[in-house]
């Protein structure tokens, strides 16, 4: 065969092959029996490799897998993918409702689903194509697994449509996959994945694609980050055009009229629940008119208008055989429960956290008793009760230690605290937490640098504070068990790229008492320096709006500290960047502009602006920008179909501007 009409059949094949596998992956429908799809792949397979010049990242040939990676990129999602509130009974719903409500008035619509367990994923598509895949990572900055996700057949690699989109779904090992795949490793003598969403997570993030395209995963998309090229008014809307485009959605979703229906739609899936293909760990109800979504806006860490349900945790009784104490980096010792191995909620517990003395008294939690486990949100383990009448009297008493159990100082309890905490800054519990807190994600984001391997240098007595991180040795570390030549460049690699952070990693990563990560940035961006901030008096500390009493008094304690003056010294010698890299923050007394130190908020809706745009040329004129009016607010920007916000702005007289007044000042 040619190369002309080589090329023609292998563009039919693709064609041929990619509609069969719409028809059988997403639609349900096979119209080909599997031997026709098969041979029909062998001949596309062997037309490819006798003409490598017409290859195409987007065959389905490429569904197989692909090379071996050396390690994941970071890619920063276009939109954020921000995690949801959770929900646990009636209440809280009837609660989210009323919220919704008095945001944006009672004409509103939900949209309920099911809460697929799997892995969060985005992809993101160019001109109807498929160009990359991530996990959702901290939201932010997710991990590329374009080739792994390629393995998944209900991925489309071409739209319908030519759009830009990036799309949000759920992928995850359907039941039959799961015990299947758990059956072959029995057989293999490896250890056993512990649920499906575990081993759809550990498929995906394998670094060989070829081993995630054996396990038969599959994905529902379930809403649009991003949109060019059509536009939805609802989410209903945006499924249905998800569907059209090629995607695979849960076909189980409904709209309903209101919180009753939302409460009755979630009562009924709590019954079916066993009976589905895969695993649900609840459902997630959203307001339906992306309209009212975009006024509802967002808090720092999840959308005012979605909620997740999560399903009643499983309960289960075992032995609690011991309590251990752990010392985390700010000093409080935690009593932890060693439990006789159970199975909870698909996951193997063998801990359960404490919490503090008070709660064991509390629960009259003795060493040897029969207590009930469950996993608060399905997630973290906890002991719900005693069962005292299987007690046989050779229980014994925990009583909290009066010292600590790494460096035996004396424990102490700070006023209006319910924990212990050691107060020795020298702790080496402290330490060695405080230095995972400063190479993880939202800190230093240190590659490679785990709890074990944390654990390994603190052994070989490689490290000592976070300053030794930066004068490790690759001899040194080739010496440490299961560290091979490229983990150590790899790891060496990620720290000398840490060394270019902004500051507030920074900041962050040093653990200061009351320093979240919010605040971190918006101390860097206020004092721009290292330097400016260690030389900051109280009052220039609580001049910035999020900074109160008792974290001026954490920051300035921590820096008073002649072995911090050191710490900071010895990493600026050691490369490690002092500065603010972000947007510089604009002085309201330097504006000249109607908007600067007022309090605005946007309500209706923007027809020459979006919502974003309009918050962001604010806040850079000065303004500060909320979701609510109060008697705070200075003024209000009120858009078409202006509700409960407006009529409240009236009453309190706040001074209301139209979406055109506001251009014409954008404009000037």
């Amino acid at each position: 065969m040619n190369e002309e009409h080589a090329k023609e059949r292998i563009l039919e094949l693709r064609e041929l092959l990619e509609k069969y596998n719409y028809e059988y992956h997403v639609l349900d429908k096979p119209s080909v029996p599997d031997a026709e799809y098969d041979q029909l792949m062998k001949e596309l397979i062997e037309l490819e490799n006798n003409h490598p010049e017409l290859h195409d990242d987007h065959s389905p040939t490429s569904r197989v897998g692909g090379a071996i990676l050396d390690f994941f990129e970071k890619v920063e999602h276009t939109v954020p993918m921000l995690s949801l509130g959770n929900a646990f009974n009636d209440q809280d719903l009837r609660d989210f409702d009323r919220r919704v409500r008095d945001g944006v008035g009672d004409n509103v619509t939900y949209v309920a689903e099911l809460k697929i367990d799997g892995l969060a994923v985005s992809l993101l598509y160019e001109d109807g194509r498929f160009v990359r895949g991530a996990t959702r990572g901290d939201g932010t900055i997710g991990e590329d697994i374009t080739n792994n996700l390629k393995t998944i057949r209900s991925i489309p690699f071409r739209l319908k449509d030519p759009v830009r989109l990036e799309v949000r779904g759920e992928a995850f090992m359907p039941k039959k996959s799961f015990q299947k795949l758990n059956a072959h490793r029995e057989e293999e003598g490896q250890e056993l994945f512990a649920n499906p969403r575990n081993a759809a997570a550990g498929s995906l993030r394998q670094l060989d694609p070829k081993i995630a395209a054996s396990r038969n995963l599959d994905i529902f998309v379930y809403g649009v980050g991003k949109l060019e090229g059509h536009s939805v008014d609802s989410h209903d809307e945006s499924l249905t055009y998800l569907s059209h485009l090629g995607f695979k959605t849960n076909a189980e979703w409904k709209k309903c009229d209101n919180i009753d229906e939302v409460i009755e739609y979630v009562n009924g899936w709590q019954e079916k629940r066993p009976d589905l293909p895969y695993e649900i760990d609840g459902i997630v109800i959203k307001v339906n008119s992306l309209y009212q979504q975009e006024e509802l806006g967002f808090t720092a860490k999840n959308p005012r208008w979605a909620i997740a349900y999560k399903f009643p945790a499983e309960e289960v009784v075992t032995k609690l055989e011991g309590i251990e104490l752990n010392v985390g980096r700010t000093g409080v010792v935690t009593p932890t429960a060693l439990l006789q191995p159970v199975l909870v909620a698909g996951t193997t517990v063998k801990r359960a956290s404490l919490h503090n003395e008070d709660l064991i008294r509390e629960k009259d939690i003795k060493i040897g008793d029969y207590v009930v486990v469950k996993k608060a949100g399905d997630i973290i383990p906890e002991v719900v009760n005693v069962i005292t009448e299987r007690r046989t009297g050779d229980e014994t008493d925990f009583n909290m230690p009066t010292e600590c159990p790494e460096c035996e100082s004396k424990l102490e309890r700070l006023d209006g605290e319910v924990a212990l905490r050691c107060i020795n800054p020298q702790c080496p519990a402290q330490i060695r937490e405080g230095f995972i807190h400063f190479v993880s994600r939202n800190a230093m984001n240190i590659d490679g640098l785990g709890e074990k391997v944390v654990a390994q240098l603190f052994k070989e007595k490689l490290i000592d504070n976070v300053a030794d991180l930066y004068k490790l040795e690759r001899e040194k570390l080739l010496e440490l068990e299961r560290m091979g030549e490229k983990s150590a460049d790899n790891l060496l690699a990620a720290i000398e790229k840490s060394k270019e952070n902004s500051l507030e990693r920074l900041l962050f990563g040093l653990g200061i008492r009351h320093v979240g990560a919010k605040a971190a940035k918006t101390i860097a961006q206020r004092f721009e320096t290292m330097e400016t901030l260690m030389a900051a008096t109280k009052e220039e500390l609580l001049e910035v709006e999020e900074i109160g009493e008792k974290m001026a008094d954490s920051i300035q304690l921590y820096f008073s500290k002649p072995e911090v003056k050191e710490l900071m010294e010895e990493l600026q010698s050691l490369g490690v960047n002092m500065t603010y890299k972000g947007p510089k923050l604009i002085k309201v007394e330097d504006l000249d502009t109607p908007f600067a130190g007022k309090t605005v908020v946007l309500t209706g809706k923007l027809s020459i602006l979006t919502r974003n745009d309009a918050k962001e040329k604010l806040e850079r004129l000065g303004a500060k920008v909320t979701g609510s009016v109060s008697k705070n607010t200075d003024m209000l920007i009120a858009g078409e179909d202006a509700g409960s916000k407006l009529d409240k702005a009236k009453k309190l007289g706040i001074d209301i501007w139209d979406e055109q007044q506001l251009v014409d000042e954008l404009n000037k």
